[in-house]
């Protein structure tokens, strides 16, 4: 959610009579994230998010905010997107495709302990059962193709060591990927980006998931993994801690049961999931794009979870069945 596009009251005042929201009354840049242009935009109707899309474009936006909007109806803690006066969800604003989404009450918990994990498990597992009768489809985009089309463009950039880490890591995912075992693991439409600053809590009380705009078809497990390397993790070495994994886990599957598949997959999607985000953030640093309130994240953190996650057993699901 960074800010490639600058957008002020004067650019907003004109655009936003096309929705029910009254006058703009203050509009604001949001500086954390690397994608999209972000705003908190301050209506007569109350407070709300506004998004100015850098990449995807008006063939792709349906999914996410159709999802979104499938998602808040199914009782599922979302943003709800704002249609306009024509129905559209997204429309054009500066020339690129723009949306409007209510705004989650509270701030994201950047420490988070069992309860909040447990939390997250819980609502996720909600999410993934709501997911399933979701008539649009479009993969993941950055999937295992995106990986394979990326790897050569940052290894020249690393080290030795790195670059055969990478190498050797997305031969093994590539391997799994067409394997009998991933083939058994359910799919259907995720998140792929449920890291803390993307939950909001009110308290210690959970109040929704955002930023769907990395959402695709992809297996729930990568969903689940993703979640854990982020709130289940030691930020100095990158190991999981294990209370806090069994509770995100023992909350997801009491809403949604492990199956047996899911548990033998468990450490190959950990490190599928590691390594997505240590390439994207190599990405990020090494062919960075203009942004005026843009910080690449530091891809060191991430290849110390892969490596972890290599040379460690992780913590079972433990309710698989």
């Amino acid at each position: 959610m960074a800010v490639f596009t600058t957008v002020g009251l004067p650019e907003v005042s004109d655009w936003i009579g096309q929705f029910p929201l009254g006058e703009a009354r203050a509009v604001r840049g949001i500086a954390s994230g690397i994608e999209n242009s972000n705003f908190f935009l301050t209506t007569d109707a109350g407070e709300y998010v506004l998004t100015i899309f850098e990449n995807l474009g008006f063939e792709q936006l349906p999914f996410y905010l159709e999802l979104m909007r499938h998602l808040a109806a199914r009782g599922v803690l979302v943003p709800a997107p704002v249609a306009n006066r024509d129905g559209a969800l997204c429309v054009p604003l500066l020339g690129k495709p723009a949306a409007i989404v209510s705004k989650l009450a509270g701030q994201s918990q950047m420490a988070p302990q069992a309860h909040h994990c447990a939390q997250v498990g819980a609502m996720l597992a909600k999410m993934h059962i709501a997911a399933r009768d979701f008539p649009l489809d479009q993969p993941n985009l950055r999937g295992i193709a995106w990986w394979n089309e990326t790897a050569p463009k940052v290894l020249p950039h690393l080290s030795a060591a790195e670059a055969a880490l990478l190498e050797s890591e997305l031969a093994f995912q590539n391997a799994f990927a067409g394997s009998d075992a991933c083939r058994q693991l359910e799919r259907a439409p995720v998140h792929a980006d449920l890291f803390r600053n993307n939950v909001m809590f009110d308290g210690d009380r959970l109040t929704g998931f955002f930023d769907f705009y990395f959402a695709g078809v992809d297996t729930l497990l990568f969903d689940i993994a993703v979640t854990v390397n982020d709130w289940c993790v030691d930020p100095g070495s990158g190991a999981l801690d294990a209370g806090r994994v069994r509770a995100l886990a023992d909350a997801y599957g009491a809403v949604r049961p492990f199956t047996a598949a899911e548990a033998l997959a468990w450490q190959p999607m950990l490190r599928a999931a590691a390594l997505r985000f240590w390439l994207s953030r190599l990405h990020d640093l090494h062919a960075p794009r203009d942004a005026a309130l843009l910080t690449p994240h530091d891809p060191t953190h991430f290849e110390r979870i892969l490596r972890q996650r290599i040379g460690h057993t992780p913590p079972a699901l433990f309710n698989a069945t």
